[in-house]
């Protein structure tokens, strides 16, 4: 079985989103941290039309609007989202960041995170459900994991290069895996925010390329399909 990089910056994002699942459990404090520091696109519109948020009524908002974005990538919804979420963070993370660099997959990160906020806001900008969960930024990791290491990539068709056929298979393979498990788990409890799944994937597309370039890349040695 072939070692897994360490990942330095991926332990780190590993550890810091434990500690704050642990706090909210062991305080209690879950629900509360994820109103206050979920992203909800209803308050990001009220502040961009002018005028405080309504949601909830009367709320005495501590977290600034802007940070949420951030906020809400640290929380979960409960322990097996946290667990989902950070077996691939550690799976996909070490081997995209083993490529890109400490740095550059740090940055691909918190591009995810805003690239979710942002298709999530675009798609419902009046949305009262707050999203929490890392899965933006950690699908930014895997649209690099898959643009940079597949080994099976399509021709390039007519003036379209294989670069850009390449990325628009993986797009629409991940939308299309989005909208069947929003089917899947339609009418149940478990919401998934769907368009933040795509808008990190869309930023982890549009990032790859440009930040491995420069870089020496180090291919995991297990194929990709």
């Amino acid at each position: 079985m072939p070692q897994m990089p360490r990942g330095a910056a991926t332990n780190a994002l590993v550890i810091l989103n434990v500690l704050v699942w642990l706090v909210g459990f062991i305080t209690g404090w879950t629900e509360p941290m994820q109103i206050e520091g979920g992203f909800w696109a209803a308050r990001l519109h009220d502040a961009l039309n002018g005028h405080g948020s309504a949601l909830p009524i009367g709320y005495p908002w501590v977290v600034p609007v802007w940070l949420t974005p951030v906020t809400s990538a640290f929380l979960h919804a409960g322990l097996f989202h946290l667990a989902m979420n950070m077996l691939l963070l550690v799976v996909v993370g070490r081997v995209v960041e083993a490529a890109l660099g400490s740095e550059r997959f740090v940055l691909l990160y918190a591009a995810g995170i805003a690239g979710a906020a942002a298709v999530h806001y675009l798609v419902d900008p009046l949305s009262t459900t707050p999203v929490v969960g890392a899965s933006g930024a950690i699908s930014a990791l895997l649209a690099a994991y898959f643009l940079l290491f597949s080994r099976r990539r399509p021709p390039a068709i007519g003036p379209l290069p294989a670069v850009a056929v390449h990325i628009a298979w993986l797009l629409a393979a991940w939308v299309g895996i989005n909208l069947l498990s929003q089917l899947a788990f339609a009418g149940s409890a478990l919401g998934i925010a769907i368009w933040a799944h795509i808008g990190g994937f869309i930023v982890g597309l549009m990032l790859a390329i440009p930040l491995a370039r420069g870089h020496r890349i180090r291919r995991p040695r297990h194929d990709i399909p």
